[in-house]
């Protein structure tokens, strides 16, 4: 039979077309095996489609968004406590620590100060020479004001004149009392 199928000429243009469409199906498996699907009546175009879609979504994401937000906030919240929490302890340390030095410094004032009101005069006034001018001016403030004086005319006149400034402004009501 396929013989007679291609022995004449009108039969093979014919045999051939028929050839053609079935290797066409088999080249496209499953191609004719279903039918394509018309759009549904009322579903709509692309573009409305995506429109659509992002509508439905809207809200969803706006929450999802507020959701992350929501952490973020929650752990910079966190954070900002456990530095708050740590700012605390140091200050709690720091005051402790202020209060420990401004004790001893009262301490050591007052002990230095009954070292030098022991002293001659003419050995404080040498030593006050050689330290700080704040300090020793302190220190001649504390004294009795015989003792002082004392003190302060065994001193170089330069050095007496810089501890008598120093006390005098300390002494002065229009000197600011809040450091700047």
């Amino acid at each position: 039979m396929i013989a007679h199928l291609f022995s004449t000429s009108a039969g093979r243009g014919r045999r051939f077309s028929i050839l053609a469409a079935g290797c066409l199906m088999l080249a496209i498996p499953g191609a004719f095996a279903q039918e394509v699907a018309a759009p549904a009546a009322g579903v709509p175009a692309n573009g409305d489609e995506i429109q659509q879609f992002c509508t439905n979504i809207a809200d969803a994401a706006r929450d999802q968004r507020y959701v992350l937000q929501k952490q973020n906030l929650e752990e910079l919240q966190a954070k900002v406590d456990e530095r708050i929490a740590t700012l605390e302890k140091r200050r709690t340390e720091y005051q402790d620590w202020l209060k420990r030095r401004d004790d001893f410094l009262k301490e050591a004032e007052l002990g230095l100060t009954d070292i030098y009101k022991n002293m001659k005069p003419d050995a404080a006034a040498g030593q006050l020479e050689l330290i700080n001018p704040a300090v020793a001016a302190a220190i001649v403030m504390r004294l009795p004001p015989r003792l002082s004086s004392l003190i302060l005319s065994e001193m170089t006149s330069e050095k007496a004149a810089v501890l008598a400034n120093i006390i005098s402004s300390a002494s002065n009501p229009n000197t600011s009392k809040e450091p700047s």
